[in-house]
């Protein structure tokens, strides 16, 4: 059978309890995308009550050890979970992520999925391994008629297309 589009684990999450990314209903358009370990996702309220905004003004990425593979004409679209806000005062702070086709096996990070929060709480929260962090919806593009061809080849990891 030849692969057209999944998930797989990262190599230095083998043997660790890793669980592929799936669905949890046949209509559901989103795979679950979960922690690959436990991670602490601090308050940006909090940092700022306590006088230090350079905490309150970073992310957190959260590893889930998991790549993804798909047609060059396809990308993974992160969502944060619609419970995320509402139960847990957690956002992605640019509203979604994009996973390239060819972030997948790149040189720097074997293309393992980063998901990027923000905790708007009021306290610092624990993000525990397997939890459910964010959702992967494959989803196709187009690209322009009059296109360059010549592109680079993707060597780096998380945020590096475009440089």
């Amino acid at each position: 059978m030849t692969k057209v589009r999944g998930f797989e684990i990262v190599s230095k999450y083998q043997g660790l309890g890793i669980t592929l990314p799936k669905r949890a209903t046949k209509g559901s358009a989103g795979y679950d995308l979960m922690a690959s370990k436990n991670i602490s996702v601090p308050s940006l309220f909090k940092a700022l009550k306590e006088g230090d905004p350079k905490v309150a003004m970073q992310s957190t990425l959260i590893p889930t050890g998991v790549k993804v593979y798909m047609p060059e004409n396809e990308y993974l679209l992160l969502a944060n979970r619609s419970s995320n806000p509402m139960k847990r005062q957690l956002a992605v702070p640019n509203g979604i992520g994009i996973i390239d086709s060819d972030y997948y096996d790149n040189d720097k990070n074997e293309g393992e999925i980063f998901v990027q929060v923000i905790n708007y709480g009021m306290d610092d929260l624990e993000i525990l391994k397997g939890e459910r962090i964010a959702q992967g919806i494959f989803t196709k593009y187009e690209t322009a008629d009059a296109e360059d061809q010549s592109f680079e080849k993707r060597t780096g990891g998380f945020g590096s297309s475009g440089k």
